[in-house]
């Protein structure tokens, strides 16, 4: 079967090209890492089946990190390579395209990007750019479909030739320079309103503001999309289940069966939250509390991606987040984890290399408390004053900063500089947000479910033969000593490993002062994820680096906890 392979830039719509051709829902992404595990599709080419390789993003063939390994790699397996190129940056793009030429693989060039280069004032005479390369030059808008079919057609018109001597990379440029000055012309045109919106977004002074206020409003628009979808889709779903689930645990009658199925029963009744059961919680956790607000912050990213405005939003943040041992991207999961730690979790795929990850996923679990649990400390803290709720958020904060600066420093391994580009607004297309949004919740259904599935079977089985009433009595003076709380609050922390906003609420009762409640929401968002995120991470960093970040959360618990015994109630 012949093969065929898409090389380009990152960020130059390889994907969507790759989407056009085979018809897959493959996802087109503005951050690193989504496409660093290539894609394969097939299609008809004159009766005959084809392979499609959507390889990774690369600048040269000259491998310089994971993803332009992973590139020069698929292209060793290529019988024709399409070279899509965007043609608002014509440049530095071509410097791959010569690479890609001089390999003696049959090239075809896709100018993608072709209307956004003609609405900037660009003219590329293509016919000429097709005689000075020798391959065919096609231009082509991949959201849209212009192009694609002829640029199916002129497939066949390219053959094998012999590998061509290489050059250095000094007489590449210069041959770029001689072509894009005899084949380009930029005509000269006024600054529009998009234009100055894009430089407002970038320069720090007004770029911050504009980030804040982006933020808040994704924010706001996934709670209440993944609210709105939990009280009107998921819960009315989970209540025609619950007299099935009832009857089963009645037929089943009491015994360790019942406990692991159903679950324990709260005033004699199904508690989808509380009862711990495989067909209870076991299902309504993951998929009537997560996927709703998984749908709604996969649907918002898109947007944020295909409107052109996340790589803004990671330059701003760059400077300060290679302090922290990560890059600009390291927002990304930071965002997502305010809302729910589990897709903060999956986006510390965004990052490059394994050290970058292992921050992120540590950092994120031990001081970015969910929007569930937020709302709990609010609801917890807001009667005593804002001034309390501001104590909860300063110290995470100054964790996630202090723990950033540590990890930085002693966690080994590399932490490459962001290289990215700043692409033009666009306005997203719904089919193709829609298609984004889909794969990415499949992809949540098929990775993180059974891992959410398997966490919370695991901690109904302790739950059910009574370990962690055990761990409870044991750590009780851990809790009383060090962190100044009451011996009963040790259950609540540790039922914070299956939901951190129920643990939250079950701190009201205790009648624990102001302070004490403080210390006790600090801690019990530091100590350790919930169950979701717990699994998740599992399979994002393995087990081992997952054994050292749980470390690292343990440690930082103990440390602020008792930090704070001793500065707020000064014993």
């Amino acid at each position: 079967m012949k093969k065929i392979v898409l090389m380009g830039n990152p960020n130059v719509g390889k994907s969507v090209v790759f989407s056009r051709l085979t018809g897959a829902r493959v996802i087109s992404s503005n951050y690193p890492g989504s496409t660093v595990d290539f894609a394969k599709g097939r299609m008809h080419i004159r009766g005959h089946e084809a392979e499609i390789i959507d390889a990774p993003g690369t600048y040269s063939l000259q491998a310089s990190n994971k993803a332009e390994e992973v590139a020069a790699r698929v292209l060793d397996q290529a019988d024709l390579v399409i070279n899509v190129v965007d043609a608002t940056n014509l440049e530095r793009n071509l410097f791959l395209t010569l690479e890609l030429i001089e390999t003696g693989k049959p090239v075809v060039v896709a100018l993608n990007i072709w209307d956004e280069a003609v609405r900037s004032g660009i003219e590329i005479d293509y016919p000429a750019l097709e005689e000075e390369l020798g391959v065919p030059v096609i231009p082509v808008v991949a959201l849209s479909g212009e192009g694609i079919r002829e640029l199916v057609q002129r497939m066949d018109e390219v053959s094998s030739s012999p590998a061509r001597p290489p050059v250095s990379d000094e007489e590449k440029w210069i041959r770029i320079g001689s072509v894009t000055r005899e084949i380009q012309t930029i005509r000269h045109r006024h600054p529009t309103l998009r234009d100055r919106i894009s430089l407002a977004s970038i320069v720090p002074i007004t770029g911050v503001p504009i980030a804040i206020g982006v933020i808040l409003l994704a924010f706001f628009t996934v709670r209440i999309i993944g609210e709105t979808m939990i009280q009107f889709i998921f819960d009315p779903i989970f209540d025609l289940y619950l007299p099935f689930v009832t009857a089963l645990g009645n037929w089943l009658g009491p015994g360790i069966l019942q406990e692991v199925l159903i679950g324990r029963l709260i005033d004699g009744e199904i508690d989808y939250v509380q009862s711990l059961g495989i067909l209870t919680t076991g299902l309504y956790v993951p998929l009537g509390m997560v996927l709703p607000y998984i749908i709604s912050f996969y649907f918002t990213l898109s947007i944020l991606e295909d409107s052109g405005y996340l790589p803004r939003l990671a330059t701003l943040a760059d400077s300060v987040f290679h302090r922290l041992g990560m890059h600009g991207y390291g927002i990304v999961p930071l965002f997502l984890g305010m809302g729910c730690n589990v897709p903060g979790a999956l986006a510390t795929r965004c990052l490059d290399t394994r050290k970058q990850r292992f921050i992120s996923a540590t950092l994120l679990a031990i001081a970015v408390p969910c929007m569930a649990q937020l709302a709990m400390i609010f609801g917890v803290l807001g009667p005593f004053g804002l001034m309390y709720i501001l104590m909860v958020i300063a110290t995470l904060f100054i964790v996630y900063i202090a723990g950033g600066l540590v990890l930085a420093r002693f966690v080994k391994g590399e932490s490459y500089e962001i290289c990215l580009e700043i692409p033009p607004y666009r306005m997203p297309d719904p089919g193709i947000i829609a298609k984004k949004t889909w794969m990415r919740v499949r992809g949540f259904l098929g990775e993180a479910i059974p891992y959410l599935f398997a966490g919370i079977l695991l901690v109904n089985i302790l739950y059910a033969t009574g370990f962690l009433d055990w761990i409870g009595n044991l750590f009780a003076p851990v809790t009383a000593g060090l962190f100044g709380l009451p011996k009963e609050a040790t259950t609540a922390l540790l039922m914070g490993f299956l939901r951190k906003d129920l643990a939250v609420g079950m701190l009201i009762p205790l009648g624990m002062a102001p302070l004490q409640l403080v210390i006790a929401v600090t801690v019990l968002t530091i100590y350790f994820p919930c169950v979701a995120t717990f699994a998740v991470l599992v399979r994002e960093l393995g087990s081992i680096d997952m054994l050292k970040s749980t470390a690292v959360m343990v440690a930082t618990a103990l440390i602020v906890g008792t930090a704070m015994r001793v500065i707020l109630l000064g014993v």
